[in-house]
């Protein structure tokens, strides 16, 4: 490196020791997957206005969608376990944004609805909602946003 190559050591790009078995990484799957979460994840923390978590979001929409619903139907629709889902659930049962009720029919299940707070923030999410979606497809052409949104909802 000399004074006509402005790089420095811990930019030069060097070829990694396994690169030459054919496995490369950043074409990887899991790999691709976990960034393209991470970018939506930090657009949802620059978007969102009312400081949920992504999980706690989706479990209020997919309650407005459910009106009620059993918190193990809830965790199946969102993709929770178990355990993340009942972790959700206190928590939004803490900020009042949702209510719980024993099932009439069967008293083993627990039933959740939206309080009307959490009507309200809902309401006011939404649009937040459709802007984090929006700005984490930007790189994309709408015609590639819709075949990607397409791709990523058969494999899920």
């Amino acid at each position: 490196m000399g004074p006509k190559d402005p790089k420095t050591v811990t930019e030069v790009e060097t070829k990694p020791v396994g690169a030459g078995n054919g496995y490369v990484l950043e074409d990887q799957i899991g790999h691709l997957l976990r960034r393209a979460h991470q970018r939506a994840s930090a657009i949802f923390q620059e978007v969102m206005t009312e400081g949920l978590t992504p999980p706690q979001f989706a479990a209020l929409v997919k309650i407005r969608d459910f009106g009620t619903v059993s918190q193990n139907r809830l965790g199946r629709s969102v993709a929770m376990d178990p355990a993340t889902s009942q972790g959700v659930t206190q928590r939004l049962l803490a900020k009042n944004l949702i209510s719980r009720k024993d099932d009439p029919k069967d008293r083993r299940r627990t039933l959740l609805s939206l309080t009307p707070e959490g009507e309200a923030m809902v309401e006011r999410l939404v649009p937040q909602g459709k802007q984090v979606t929006a700005e984490t497809l930007d790189p994309l052409t709408p015609d590639e946003q819709k075949q990607f949104l397409a791709l990523i909802a058969k494999i899920t």
